[in-house]
């Protein structure tokens, strides 16, 4: 059985990721903004551990890494916590996967939650530094962080996950993509043994898609380092 941590594990997705891993028999380590959301995500009794810490402030992404040290290495980390708040997205859905991946031990897996939505994203990463990042764009960025991390870890297989536009509190009610469908391929993607491609893939309900243009394109992945390096004053490693 395989140690997992899930980020915004309190509801949602990254909730059914990691109950369903759990009831796997993995170990899983949740992460929730503070401890008032373990309520929502059940209590602490399913899990191995719990991280806390808001994802919008760096020095509370930091102490989760620190928080997330204490477990040994990770064998799968899924990157699932995510907001579309206008001034936190870039750096809850970028930034933070971003710290958390240069700070911890290199895990066997790594799995970051895209969106169809980041076709719509720009490449104008100035928006990073001035907060101005939407939604479209914080997604863009986190693909081509993960195929970066791709081609430039190996003995880590990464991999970006469109989950569909699915009814949690982010996607509303009214939400057209199945729930369930929507993390099962991150669970997948942490457990299987038999994942073609085997890092480097963007996914939708376990098919490859093709992501936008310029997350695959070195040039651009190059510069999001550098610019989330400078950003945070933390090197990728």
């Amino acid at each position: 059985m395989a140690l997992i941590m899930v980020t915004g594990a309190a509801t949602g997705l990254g909730l059914d990721t990691a109950a369903a891993l759990a009831e796997e028999g993995h170990d899983v380590v949740v992460h929730v903004r503070n401890r008032s959301r373990l309520a929502d995500a059940g209590g602490t009794e399913r899990w191995k551990g719990v991280v806390t810490g808001d994802l919008a402030v760096l020095d509370e992404m930091r102490d989760a890494a620190r928080q997330a040290a204490a477990f040994g290495r990770f064998d799968a980390v899924v990157h699932n916590a995510g907001t579309m708040r206008q001034g936190e997205a870039g750096e809850v859905n970028t930034v933070a996967p971003y710290v958390l991946t240069a700070l911890m031990d290199k895990p066997a897996r790594l799995i970051y939650l895209s969106s169809g939505m980041h076709r719509g994203g720009s490449t104008d990463l100035r928006r990073l530094s001035a907060g101005t990042a939407s939604y479209s764009d914080s997604k863009l960025w986190v693909t081509a962080f993960a195929l970066a991390i791709a081609s430039r870890w190996p003995g880590t297989s990464a991999h970006a996950v469109d989950p569909g536009w699915v009814p949690t509190r982010m996607g509303g009610p009214g939400a057209p993509d199945d729930l369930t469908a929507g993390s099962r391929t991150q669970m997948w993607l942490a457990t299987s043994g038999d994942v073609t491609p085997p890092t480097g893939g963007y996914w939708y309900h376990q098919r490859v898609q093709q992501p936008h243009p310029a997350a695959r394109d070195a040039s651009f992945q190059a510069q999001l380092l550098e610019s989330l390096e400078r950003h945070t004053g933390i090197p990728l490693g």
